[in-house]
């Protein structure tokens, strides 16, 4: 069941980018460069996500346990070290340059391209690279 319900969260996920425009690197460049010819058409898709994710998060937090879990878990740490803000100031560089962040990515993968092939390689290359810094910690 656990499956099962990934499965369905992850293919609403998916289906939700795709329907959203989210997975279009031109309109996702448009909307980033509030410099320019800016396009905001996707404010509605990222008010619609904190509306969700408000909502969601109150439901969720009345229960005692997830539903598939014995318990929540949550990060611990509440610092803010270099590998965070690195991490964060190059996943903006990337979705700046490319047009992609992960999710749109992998919703893309059955219409690849080249510029979406270059991503999803620097994509697995910089999580190889932050798994090993992360086993010398």
């Amino acid at each position: 069941m656990k499956m099962l319900a990934g499965y369905l969260a992850g293919l609403t996920f998916g289906l939700g980018l795709a329907i959203s425009g989210m997975t279009d690197p031109a309109r996702v460049i448009g909307f980033l460069d509030v410099a320019g010819a800016w396009d905001p058409t996707l404010i509605f898709v990222l008010g619609g996500a904190v509306v969700t994710t408000f909502i969601g998060y109150r439901l969720v937090w009345r229960r005692q346990t997830p539903l598939f879990e014995s318990r929540f878990q949550l990060p611990t740490r509440r610092d803010l070290d270099i590998r965070l803000l690195g991490g964060a100031a190059l996943f903006g560089i990337g979705w700046g340059l490319s047009g992609y962040c992960p999710g749109p990515a992998v919703a893309s993968l059955s219409g690849l391209s080249w510029p979406l092939a270059a991503f999803i390689v620097t994509l697995i290359a910089g999580w190889w690279l932050a798994r090993r810094m992360n086993s010398r910690h």
